[in-house]
């Protein structure tokens, strides 16, 4: 465990791999999907009021961080002409599915129970994004992806009440980004794999 003001850092951290996404949507480089995006927007800011309650202290701020940059994502993306990724039938699935895990999380009054549904219509989510990332990996953008990464580790690791509200939605965050991660560079992966094969 470490100072919690090192959770100013994780903030920073986020703060400049928002900009950089942002930048990207505006220079036509990045399309976010707008499902997931919304998504992503709700859950951690209720997650935000389910943890100030569950007293995880400062560490929130990770996690408000994760809805204020998907906040600034979908105005950008909707400001800027051909901003965003073109929604499809398996994005809007996710996207209902996502929304009735929310409204489960709101209407629910145990603590871990809640957390557990916000996780589940955060982890559906990802799918649209990881789809995408799959298919189009150019249409996406790692800096946010590596600065949520970033900054969860250092919000677990300045985390004072170590109970599963507290920490598994960071958690999950961690994974999922490490999966688009992996599907934006999978050509690359594989491209490196191929050629230590072929050394070996």
């Amino acid at each position: 465990m470490i100072s919690e003001n090192f959770i100013y850092l994780a903030v920073f951290i986020s703060l400049l791999g928002i900009f950089r996404y942002l930048r990207s949507i505006v220079h036509g480089k990045t399309r976010p999907n707008l499902v997931s995006q919304f998504v992503w927007m709700l859950s951690p800011f209720i997650g935000v009021f389910f943890q100030i309650k569950a007293q995880s202290g400062l560490a929130t701020l990770a996690l408000f961080m994760s809805g204020f940059a998907s906040l600034s994502f979908i105005v950008t993306a909707l400001i800027v002409k051909n901003g965003y990724w073109e929604l499809r039938k398996f994005d809007l699935i996710c996207g209902m599915f996502s929304l009735l895990a929310l409204i489960c999380y709101v209407i629910t009054h145990n603590l871990g129970i809640s957390i557990l549904f916000a996780i589940l219509a955060d982890t559906l989510a990802y799918f649209p994004t990881i789809k995408k990332s799959w298919t189009n990996p150019e249409t996406e953008n790692n800096s946010i992806y590596v600065a949520g990464i970033c900054s969860h580790i250092i919000a677990l690791l300045v985390l004072q009440n170590r109970e599963f509200t507290n920490y598994a939605f960071s958690f999950s965050i961690i994974l999922w980004n490490s999966v688009v991660l992996l599907a934006i560079y999978r050509n690359k992966i594989t491209s490196i794999f191929l050629r230590t094969s072929v050394r070996s």
